[in-house]
């Protein structure tokens, strides 16, 4: 078996590990019982939630077939291995589409399913784990689960969101929803201050099918807390006279290499961050947009997460609650001006009140920050302590599938369903996450 190194999207760790590449969905469990194990797909995960060190990788980017696909009532069967752009260039044509997706489209099923991703719709659609009819889930023991609402409840709901802990996913069976075009009606609109942004919120809520916000977090004074609120519905009456466009073009930029730490300062962020505010007018802009830019602007740049250069970087991101109201993202907002520390890209959401049925989902109802941050040690790392602060005290929580250093008290509060999921783990997976916050 060769060992290869793995990386997080984040590139702060690495692992070196003996891997297993599967290229057909196995029948038993290719590694013995007591061997640790971690699937891993595309490695989109920003921390150590698909890194494991000390055990072996399973590669399941090889399983990659679609089994299924029922054009008529859009359900579609996939192995976990297949990306969630290679359902979009199958089903769009045919007039279905994702029903939710996360800002990029290069993650598998398998791993979509693990982090129950969610998207700008949540308002509405809630998690990926939503809309799961079935899976299936390879055990250590031999064991082969075909899962879903109540046929191996307890096994299906674990697996939603269980950071791949319960087992390997071999494929998914999703619920698609119908879509009149490729195109989206599209209105960006400025605002200033958290409040601003709740009442947005609110009205948008009813009326706009998938909303979210850029943020800039490192403005002061009178443009304190400002950003620009995104919304969009898909076209009804499709391109209009615009011509077709090719779906899935390749990304149009490369970032060939890592670049100087330095690159990303708090001087070249609050230049950007500035540029990208006032690019849109104070009346707000309306535009047709196709879906590619709309949820995946990053994936028009390949390797973007090079440019934070070669210590990498931190997404940070929680979810406050609504009883607790705007306060703490405001004094998130005030401790990450002050700090110094420059986020190149922040992102502002509600989320709904439709629960998954995840034990482990990130999501509840509330309002959700995500942050990108270089990794500049200790200062970070003590900015984060802050903000853990506030979320802890607002009695939020932190998103796993994102995390890198989330303590172990953290991750108890945040998810009380933790007691339900233990007796779900396979004992012979794991990862560096795991490790770190697992009850002992």
């Amino acid at each position: 078996m060769r060992v290869d190194e793995f990386q997080s999207w984040g590139r702060v760790q690495s692992v070196r590990s003996p891997c297993l590449d599967l290229w057909w969905l196995p029948d038993r469990m290719p590694l013995d019982a007591a061997t640790k194990r971690l699937a891993y797909g595309l490695g989109r995960s920003y921390g150590d939630s698909c890194l494991l060190s000390g055990g072996v990788m399973i590669r399941t980017a090889g399983l990659n077939r679609f089994i299924s696909f029922d054009s008529e009532r859009g359900v579609l069967r996939a192995e976990a291995g297949v990306t969630l752009s290679g359902i979009l260039q199958l089903v769009v044509p045919q007039g279905w589409f994702l029903p939710m997706t996360p800002g990029t489209r290069f993650v598998t099923l398998g791993g979509a399913v693990a982090n129950d991703i969610h998207g700008k719709n949540h308002h509405r659609a809630g998690t990926i784990g939503c809309h799961v009819r079935r899976l299936r889930l390879l055990r250590s023991d031999g064991s082969s689960l075909e899962c879903g609402p109540g046929e191996n409840d307890r096994a299906f709901r674990a697996a939603i969101g269980g950071l791949g802990l319960t087992g390997l996913i071999l494929w998914v069976e999703i619920q698609l929803v119908r879509t009149p075009s490729a195109w989206l009606d599209v209105e960006l609109i400025p605002f200033t201050g958290v409040k601003e942004f709740m009442v947005l919120s609110d009205e948008s809520a009813k009326a706009w099918e998938h909303t979210v916000a850029w943020f800039d977090a490192t403005a002061r004074g009178s443009g304190f807390a400002r950003g620009i609120y995104i919304r969009g519905n898909f076209r009804a009456d499709g391109l209009g006279d615009r011509p077709p466009r090719k779906v899935h073009r390749p990304p149009g930029l490369r970032v060939p290499f890592l670049l100087p730490n330095w690159t990303l300062n708090s001087l070249s962020v609050k230049a950007f961050n500035f540029l990208y505010f006032h690019r849109v007018p104070k009346s707000g802009r309306k535009l047709i947009q196709h879906y590619e830019p709309f949820f995946y602007p990053l994936d028009a740049v390949d390797g973007w997460s090079k440019i934070y250069g070669r210590r990498g970087f931190f997404q940070y991101q929680s979810v406050t609650p609504e009883e607790a109201g705007v306060q703490p993202l405001e004094e998130m907002a005030r401790a990450i001006a002050l700090s110094g520390e420059a986020s190149f890209l922040a992102v502002l959401k509600t989320f709904g009140p439709r629960p998954s049925p995840g034990m482990l989902s990130f999501p509840k109802p509330g309002i959700t920050l995500a942050l990108d941050f270089p990794n500049r040690g200790a200062s970070t790392l003590r900015l984060f302590d802050t903000l853990d602060a506030i979320v802890r005290a607002a009695k939020g929580r932190l998103y796993p599938g994102k995390d890198s250093r989330m303590s172990a008290a953290d991750f108890r509060a945040g998810y009380p369903a933790l007691t339900e999921f233990l007796p779900e783990v396979d004992p012979a997976f794991s990862s560096d996450f795991w490790k770190r916050v697992a009850p002992v």
